[in-house]
Parts: C-alpha cells; structure tokens; sequence
C-alpha cells in the first residue's frame, strides 16, 4: 500500500493498530527484533514551556519529518488545494485568513530540532517540541525517506543555502557530516525509531513514504486529503493543485520571489543546488557519497526499524 494508513475508520480493519499492520508483514526475525528495539528504547519526556509552543498547537493534524522529507511539496499541495477550494490566494500560512474550512497543520521536525538546534535552555524549555497535550489531540503524520537521500539533501542545504549553519560545517566534507553525531545519518535515523516507538501504537497515526508520493502522487494525495476530512474533493481543483505543486513548477516560482514565506526562496539564482526545491531524486545519495561511505550509511540504516520498509 502506498500510504500505510493506520486509521481504523480508513484501513476498514476494526480492532487493528498501525503496529499490528506492520508487524504482520515481517518475518519472524524482524518482527522479533523490532518488538525487542522498542520494547527497550526510553520514552521521550515531552514538553515546551517556551514562547513557541502556540505555534505548534491547536493543529488538526500534526505532519512529522526529518528535513528534506518532502514536506515543502506535501505542504504546497494541501494549501494550494485548500485555498482554491475556499477562493483563497495560495499561500503557505493560511492561518491569517482564519476560514473554518482550512484545516490548521502543524508542520514540525520536533525531536530532530529538539536535538541539533538551539542552547541548551532551548532544549531545556523544549522549544522545538510538539506539545504532549497537542500530540495528543491531533492525527500524527509522519512522513518518511530513504535516510541517505534525506542526508544528502540536508547537507547540500547547511553547505550551499543555509546562511545561518554553523561556519565549521561548510568546512567539512559530505563523509565528515556523515559521521556528525547530531547531522550525520544515525542521528536521522535514531530519531525515526524513536517517532515510531512513540506514536506507533494509536489508531490515527500515519505513515507516508516520500517514495510512495513520488511514484503515484494522484492516488497518494487524495488519500492523505481524506484523513484531513476531505473525503469526496472536487477533481478540477485537485488537478490543479497536483500541477502547482510539481517541482518543476516550484523551481520556478521559488526563483521568481512568488512565495510569501522565506522557506521558499534560494540561497543563489544562479545556484541550482541552493533551492529549497532542489531535485527530490531517489536514490541521488549515490552521486554524492563515496562506495566506503555508502557502506557506512548501509550499515546505519540497518539499525532503522523495519516497519519503514527501507
């Protein structure tokens, strides 16, 4: 299935969790080694008692990343649909236009933020993080890719876009970050393992696979659109909606200054690689890492729960 759906109103299975459905497709070992990693990984103490946390409230679903997941496509695409349904402008904050109709989505890479951005007293006051009381309330969506492109994408961006990472990391080589504690890929992929272990036992927890979005964007869409309600969505505004939201099309309107928001504008013009929306291959981690660091991030994926069918 393209999108694991977890919902029980919307898989149709009553009785069944997101666990039990992934579960059941592994082998006996696998499925023994993901029930003893979880069984054993600490759960997370949440809370934000910082200034930041109504921004990351009231949501009526939660979509969760690591960086470079694809969220910017997913998120265009939703508001793109939504406010053409509603006879809104496109832009990537509705929220000023307070339409009932707009579901509100929190947006965030909590735990991975929580863990490579900010202080100390950040971290502390758990600025990054979604609240446990919002988490609780709203559908959790994770979207997922292959760790190594995720990688690969986070480090073109620290080193030809990001003007405010750290000056010691465009110094480093694609092998160093690599092996960062807190940027490098078992630091991604240690914090997928620990969204799954948190949120994998509701009903309405989804995961959407990056892969699966790129190869049947159509049928993949409409599905996540029913989770947020939308059931029965008007046809001409979701093909209008899949157009905008292609990456070419992206590409463009990023170099041209059409986005409200300063996510979608890049580092350099002329620079191909500096835009938010770069290229979105599968499997491009290839072109950028060496046969011996490929080796290293292949044996760090095998640490990467199952479930995710990576």
């Amino acid at each position: 299935m393209a999108i694991e759906i977890t919902s029980r109103s919307l898989a149709g299975v009553p009785g069944k969790t997101a666990s039990h459905k992934e579960i059941e497709r592994l082998p006996p070992s696998a499925t023994e080694k993901r029930i003893s990693r979880s069984l054993l990984a600490p759960r997370l103490m949440r809370r934000n008692f910082s200034s930041r946390a109504p921004e990351l409230s009231g949501g009526n679903a939660v979509i969760l990343s690591i960086p470079k997941s694809g969220r910017t496509w997913v998120r265009t695409f939703l508001y793109a649909y939504f406010c053409k349904r509603y006879g809104r402008e496109f832009t990537l904050e509705p929220e000023h236009y307070c339409e009932p109709g707009i579901p509100r989505l929190i947006f965030s890479h909590d735990l991975f933020e929580h863990r490579t951005k900010g202080d100390l007293w950040d971290r502390i006051r758990g600025k990054y993080l979604v609240p446990k009381k919002e988490l609780r309330r709203a559908k959790i969506v994770l979207l997922v890719r292959d760790p190594r492109d995720c990688f690969v994408s986070l480090y073109v961006q620290m080193t030809r876009r990001d003007p405010g990472a750290p000056a010691e990391f465009k110094r480093k080589t694609v092998s160093d970050l690599l092996r960062d504690k807190k940027f490098g890929i078992r630091a991604i992929v240690r914090t997928m393992n620990a969204w799954l272990n948190e949120f994998s036992g509701r009903d309405d927890f989804t995961i959407i696979r990056y892969e699966s979005l790129r190869e049947a964007p159509a049928g993949n869409f409409r599905t996540l659109l029913a989770l947020l309600g939308e059931t029965t969505p008007d046809m001409s505004i979701f093909q209008e909606a899949l157009d905008f939201s292609r990456f070419d099309n992206m590409q463009k309107l990023e170099a041209a200054g059409a986005f409200d928001s300063k996510i979608l504008r890049p580092g350099d013009v002329r620079d191909p690689e500096s835009f938010k929306v770069r290229r979105g291959k599968i499997g491009g981690y290839r072109e950028y890492l060496s046969t011996e660091d490929q080796k290293y991030a292949a044996e760090a994926l095998s640490k990467l729960d199952s479930g995710f069918g990576y």
